[in-house]
């Protein structure tokens, strides 16, 4: 007899608030960056050594990224059925990433010339040198044209075998409206993609389950490696760094949310775990997928969530722009370089262009930075130095910030496409109806959301057929 087939007669006891707790992912994650920051605080080279456990967690998901937004824009794009309106969402998602990057980048400007948190420094700049800085950050870096041609990927199959997102959407997307254009012929194919698709799912969430792990080695690693002297040295640029995000999360993303008739604090609360996650591997790219499902979940269609959320994750990376602006500026101060209000807009447009493309990958923001001063040779890039040792420590709030500014994009993009059931993602973000994993036993069922109440249930039948495809995927986790 099961445990779940309880003797008649008796009562079975439910699990403890502690044994509940303890089962949530979130709760699991945070005890794992706590125990991580202990080890790398308390042993520090126990700490370093235990970065494997953080790369190979990333590594895990990273491998199943690409394949991911592959079936899922190439299901959106095909079950759309119109190139207008794909070309539509594009246009007005990218629209909405070059004006949040330059606010932030503006924030970013802003605060770092009120606060000077480099002006007493006074770092001779004949003592700073390259040397031990990551080879990437003193190769040269490519040309708007090389980037653009780097999209383009060898063959089709390279550019799901690649690290890059951009390759992977050129594909998906050519490949989807190949699927429209071929009629009856395409549309067995896009069965085995949507198929596909739950399987990929299923593998993310028995994947996800080693997040605490993940989290515990890569906060250990940051915390033995670089240690919490260097991070009192700077605290005022690292300290204003993180306000500053925060308060473009609050008020910026916080303003994009009440616009379109939702809330941010109960979008926060619906992400918690995703962010926990961030938060303990200084990286966005594992919490791709879940993101992806969740957004889903709370009522946005699949094919605006298919292209506008991996597209964010090249070109809306908030966390990134306020961290250039910052910490070119910062870097200035330091070396008592004085820089003009033209020389700072200047180099705002640089970073307008070099923080594109820069996956949501730990260290990315920093290689963003080093193309930014390559291009504009106001500041040295040896200068670099004086911050590499709390990177690691500003890597996270980069990547929290742009998690959600892309889940904010998402929401406003549908909204303003008529892509999203507003009553339905009212009622998620309040927790009526909560995001859960599919059932183990049938992984090929479609997830059935649990209507709002006060709601007659959705209808069925050919009227419902023609309604926007907005079901969820398979749950992530």
């Amino acid at each position: 007899m099961s445990r779940n087939d309880a003797a008649p007669g008796t009562v079975t006891e439910p699990p403890g608030r502690i044994r509940r707790a303890l089962s949530l992912l979130y709760v699991q994650c945070l005890i794992g960056v706590l125990a991580g920051a202990a080890v790398g605080w308390l042993w520090p080279t126990l700490g370093a050594d235990l970065k494997p456990l953080g790369d190979g967690f990333i590594a895990l998901v990273r491998m199943m990224i690409a394949p991911v937004i592959f079936c899922t824009v190439v299901h959106g794009i095909a079950s759309m059925g119109n190139a207008r309106a794909v070309g539509r969402v594009s246009l007005k998602a990218l629209i909405y990433f070059e004006v949040l990057t330059t606010v932030a980048m503006v924030i970013g400007l802003v605060v770092v010339n009120i606060v000077k948190p480099g002006s007493g420094l006074h770092v001779d700049p004949s003592t700073l040198s390259t040397e031990g800085l990551p080879p990437e950050a003193t190769q040269s870096h490519e040309s708007v044209s090389a980037f653009v041609l780097s999209i383009i990927p060898d063959t089709l199959p390279s550019a799901l075998t690649g690290h890059e997102i951009l390759p992977v959407l050129l594909i998906s997307v050519l490949f989807g409206f190949g699927l429209n254009a071929a009629g009856e012929a395409g549309a067995g194919i896009t069965q085995g993609v949507e198929k596909l698709s739950k399987v990929l799912f299923t593998l993310i969430r028995w994947v996800m389950r080693l997040a605490p792990i993940g989290a515990f080695g890569s906060m250990a690693f940051t915390i033995g490696s670089y240690g919490l002297d260097t991070l009192r040295q700077l605290s005022l640029l690292v300290g204003s760094f993180w306000l500053t995000a925060l308060f473009f999360v609050l008020v910026v993303l916080g303003t994009v949310m009440r616009v379109n008739g939702l809330r941010l604090l109960p979008f926060l609360r619906y992400i918690k775990e995703e962010l926990l996650i961030v938060l303990g591997t200084s990286s966005s790219e594992p919490v791709l997928p879940r993101m992806m499902a969740k957004l889903q979940h709370a009522g946005a269609s699949k094919p605006v969530v298919g292209i506008t959320l991996p597209a964010g994750y090249s070109f809306n990376l908030d966390g990134t722009a306020i961290y250039l602006t910052m910490g070119s500026v910062f870097l200035a101060q330091a070396l008592g370089i004085d820089l003009s209000l033209t020389q700072q807009l200047t180099m705002l447009a640089v970073m307008l262009l070099t923080s594109k493309g820069a996956a949501g990958v730990t260290g990315s923001g920093f290689i963003a930075l080093a193309a930014t001063l390559s291009a504009v040779p106001h500041v040295p890039v040896a200068a670099l130095a004086l911050i590499f040792g709390i990177d690691r420590f500003m890597s996270e709030a980069r990547a929290l910030t742009s998690v959600v500014g892309n889940g904010v994009a998402t929401l406003a993009v549908a909204k303003w496409e008529g892509q999203l059931d507003e009553d339905r993602a009212k009622a998620v973000l309040r927790g009526e109806i909560p995001y859960a994993c599919a059932p183990e036993a049938d992984h090929t069922a479609e997830p059935q959301a649990d209507p709002v109440p006060g709601e007659q249930p959705a209808e069925t039948g050919p009227k419902a057929a023609a309604g926007t495809d907005r079901a969820p995927v398979p749950a992530a986790g």
